[in-house]
């Protein structure tokens, strides 16, 4: 059962799955490092805020508002909606989703395409091929 377990394990299947898994899962803290310190910076200058901070106050805690931030609502105990990181969420996922469709692509272009084998003639076609052949022999 163990040489099963290890045949299993070792299948070339499951170690691209495994090396894709782990590479997707650097390829998503890149992204996010990206949305996080170069993206969402100059957003958030423009717009006065920063995305992570964005936010509605849905209830208000013991601490009566209005919050700052998000992190003081959270320390009062309001209910928040927190439509910033989503946002930041979105885009990370929008970025990431375009570089898994450039590596894709990329991928399709460099691979080898076989050429399809020419199918075989239908019956109509070898009859059609004798019937010409007999004609070009009685000239």
């Amino acid at each position: 059962m163990l040489k099963e377990f290890r045949e299993f394990l070792f299948k070339g299947n499951l170690m691209e799955i495994a090396v894709a898994f782990v590479t997707g899962a650097a390829t998503a803290a890149l992204i996010d490092s990206f949305i996080k310190n170069v993206v969402t910076p100059p957003i958030g200058l423009a717009g006065g805020a920063s995305f992570e901070n964005l936010f509605m106050v849905l209830k208000d805690g013991k601490d009566p508002g209005p919050y700052n931030s998000l992190k003081a609502a959270s320390d009062a105990g309001a209910v928040t909606l927190n439509w910033g990181a989503f946002v930041n969420q979105a885009v990370t996922f929008a970025i990431l989703m375009f570089v898994v469709f450039m590596i894709i692509k990329a991928t399709t272009k460099f691979k080898k395409e076989q050429p399809a084998e020419p199918a075989a003639p239908t019956t109509s076609e070898i009859l059609l091929t004798e019937i010409r052949d007999a004609l070009k022999s009685r000239s």
